[in-house]
């Protein structure tokens, strides 16, 4: 029967260009079974299957539920997805990316019915201490199930014993036909448009006409100065457009470096690539080795142009050397990388929107910005015709509401009049967001369009995560602000002594980072609420609307906790945002966000006795630390970043010197005397006037910072704050430290200055 079932969805699925998904719900063994006999009764073959499975020994390609990402950038005819055990629902949106058209998704699940209330890995993953697994509840299950039960282009299987199998749901559709003829086949090709560059069996390779149009954008590659940023959702033709792209640079004689997190994320780009320049060189091949074997990673044109691929470590690093660089998947990728790329003359990123591919939305959320600052002129590109499957692939509808990969804020038209002080504050409760379909979407599209990483995992952290709390301000009916917060701390001896001794305490970030990194093992006794994301909806920015939804948790929470914190990647104008609203600093990494790029910074809010004491004891050692730490790990911090950090450190900096030291440092301001002979004083009073606050200009606080405390080279130092010369520069150090001198300095200091003055 099951046979049956797979072989008439695969049909339907063909004539239609579309996927369908195969639910086999029941016992796990008995399911397996029936995944091998689906597959068998497709003649597929066996490196066109991908099994995602906590098990292994499996004659397809496998992969693991944490390691799904693996399926970025490649189809397949068939993925099996085993939801037993550990079901991750961001392997399930890998797992449907990777289906092609005309595939099939088999999903191995429990009997449908009982599935919401079966706790696996992935809830253990939740019951975060205190909490354990019995309060991790099962409504993103719930969820999902009802979608399975629902939507068009899904066929359920119940899994029986002794009463055998039963067809609950045959997943058909009906004759329904794609507007091309077949997968791949446009009823009107595009061709060359008038004054194209590239040749024109390029433009004769593109399918849509969304692609024939990336592929005029991609010319501008062939200029230096040029960025080019193509967006799409999944199975759209980006990474096609872009190896067309590549070849065509090629064949003109140049040098293509192209990147992506792994390979097989770019084997579209070359096999795309490849196909061309076959077809304009007539097969001659410049990248075969003495041996006659191909460099699949270096392809060769006759004009002397190459395309080749470089890790995203390695192209960064060389990324000045090429014509040209591609960076496909670049959402996949850390922001500090995406940086390297700034320095080719020319660049292309291509992204995928929605769907939350690889790392997240780091491209768009921080990047995005970066790129618009730089020298480059930057067009944009769209993709939107689907190439791999229908626009109307049931399938793709289904991913996206049961993950919420479309999940967007309001529209701008429905919150733009919308005022901070009659906004309404109201708890996002659980609940209420899974019986309110627009409430869930409004809310999680906020989290999504306002940070770099998001996914389907948070989703179901929103809906079943019992450390977790969500609130929001709403206007007119419509979320403009939203809040999502984690309750830690309030850990027992035990615990806190086992987080002491380096064991991993999860969803109790900032105590973790207090007790093990910082050894303060009393750090996870009191109550803490952490703010994990907070949104603001963009046509609403800057008007308060963030700081009243704090003052609002404050106000609610304040009871109940004996402090709040916060976690996020320091940038000056976060750190402005976090200091008004009350939080001291009490940690800065010592390494940059894989995600952000950015350092991370920690900072607390006390409520209680108890938080007052966490947060005295942390900010005088966070002091302390950046004393010398700013000349060793914290040496490339940006000094901007720096003086926010100092500026929200609420511990006093005790300045001490010997007359000798306050001699180097009245001489050095108003004397003949040098800076160098007296490091450690000016450092101190650097420290202190940054952590108090100065009246120094920026640039002056940006010469503490480079100079006194991150110890940079003069000549590194006077060409970054643009001084006409090294020694202008040493010129306006010392003037910085006159009004430093005059709030600071004891008597003898005093009396030291007035001997220079009156000379």
């Amino acid at each position: 029967m099951i046979a049956g079932v797979a072989r008439d969805l695969r049909a339907e699925a063909e004539r239609a260009n579309e996927r369908r998904v195969l639910v086999l719900a029941g016992d796990r063994d008995h399911a397996l079974d029936a995944a091998y006999d689906a597959i068998e009764s497709l003649g597929v073959g066996d490196r066109d299957v991908t099994m995602v499975s906590t098990r292994e020994g499996f004659r397809f390609d496998e992969t693991r539920p944490r390691n799904a990402d693996g399926l970025l950038g490649r189809t397949r005819e068939a993925v099996v997805l085993d939801c037993h055990e550990r079901f991750v629902p961001n392997a399930l949106g890998r797992a449907v990316g990777a289906v092609d058209g005309g595939g099939l998704l088999i999903l191995l699940t429990p009997a449908l019915d009982e599935w919401p209330a079966v706790r696996d890995r992935f809830d253990d993953s939740l019951a975060v201490p205190p909490f354990g697994i019995d309060d991790v509840t099962g409504r993103f299950r719930k969820r999902l199930v009802s979608t399975l039960q629902t939507h068009p282009g899904i066929a359920v299987v119940a899994l029986g014993d002794e009463a055998g199998d039963r067809l609950e749901r045959d997943g058909l559709t009906g004759e329904r036909t794609d507007q091309r003829d077949g997968p791949g086949e446009s009823v009107d090709p595009p061709s060359a448009p008038p004054g194209a560059t590239f040749p024109a069996a390029a433009y004769g390779a593109c399918l849509t006409a969304d692609q024939s149009r990336a592929l005029r954008a991609f010319e501008g590659l062939a200029d230096p100065g040029s960025a080019v940023v193509v967006e799409s959702d999944r199975g759209r033709g980006k990474s096609s457009a872009a190896g067309l792209a590549a070849g065509s640079l090629a064949l003109g004689g140049r040098d293509v470096l192209v990147t992506a997190p792994a390979f097989r994320n770019a084997a579209e780009v070359f096999a795309r690539t490849r196909e061309l320049i076959e077809a304009e060189t007539d097969g001659d091949d410049e990248s075969e080795h003495d041996d006659g074997e191909v460099d699949e990673r270096d392809l060769r044109t006759p004009a002397g142009g190459r395309v080749r691929f470089l890790p995203p470590a390695a192209a960064a690093e060389v990324a000045a050397e090429a014509d040209a660089v591609v960076v496909d998947e670049a959402a996949a990728l850390p922001v500090r990388l995406l940086e390297g790329f700034l320095d080719a003359p020319a660049v292309a990123f291509c992204t995928t929107v929605h769907g939350y591919e690889g790392a997240g939305r780091g491209f768009a959320v921080r990047f995005r910005e970066r790129l618009l600052d730089s020298h480059f002129s930057v067009r944009d590109i769209r993709l939107d015709e689907p190439i791999r499957y229908a626009r109307n692939d049931p399938v793709e509808a289904w991913a996206s509401r049961a993950l919420l990969l479309d999940a967007r804020p309001a529209v701008d038209a429905a919150v733009s009049g919308a005022s901070v002080d009659d906004a309404a504050y109201r708890a996002l409760d659980p609940e209420d967001l899974l019986a309110d379909e627009t409430l869930l979407g409004e809310a999680f599209g906020l989290l999504v369009a306002a940070h770099y990483r998001t996914e389907p995992n948070d989703l179901a952290r929103l809906l079943d995560a019992p450390n977790l709390v969500a609130r929001a301000l709403v206007a007119d009916g419509r979320v403009v602000a939203v809040a999502l917060l984690a309750r830690e701390g309030g850990l027992d001896a035990e615990t806190r002594r086992g987080m002491y001794e380096g064991e991993r305490v999860r969803g109790n970030m900032v105590p973790d980072v207090l007790t093990s990194q910082l050894r303060d093992e009393a750090a996870a006794e009191p109550r803490g609420l952490r703010t994990v994301r907070i949104a603001t909806h963009h046509a609403l920015r800057d008007a308060g609307f963030g700081s009243r939804l704090l003052d609002e948790v404050h106000a609610e929470f304040g009871d109940e906790m004996d402090y709040f914190s916060v976690g996020y990647g320091a940038t000056p104008r976060l750190l402005r945002f976090w200091r008004r609203a009350g939080y001291r600093t009490v940690h800065l990494s010592t390494s940059r966000n894989d995600a952000s790029g950015e350092y991370s910074a920690i900072m607390l809010r006390p409520e209680t006795e108890a938080g007052q004491e966490l947060l005295d004891r942390h900010a005088v050692a966070f002091r302390d630390r950046e004393r010398d730490g700013l000349s060793d790990a914290h040496r490339d911090v940006d000094p901007d970043v720096v003086r926010g950090a100092l500026r929200a450190c609420s511990a006093p900096v005790p300045v001490d010197l010997t007359e000798t030291e306050w001699r180097s440092v009245v001489g050095a301001s108003v004397g003949p005397g040098m800076y160098d002979t007296a490091p450690g004083a000016f450092r101190d009073l650097a420290l202190a006037a940054l952590i108090e606050g100065s009246d120094l200009d920026d640039r002056a606080e940006r010469l503490l910072v480079r100079k006194v405390l991150q110890g940079r080279p003069w000549e590194e130092v006077a060409e970054e704050l643009d001084f006409v010369s090294t020694s202008a520069c040493m010129r306006a150090l010392g003037d910085a430290f006159v009004p430093i001198v005059e709030r600071y300095g004891t008597e003898f200091a005093r009396k030291e200055r007035e001997r220079f003055i009156n000379e």
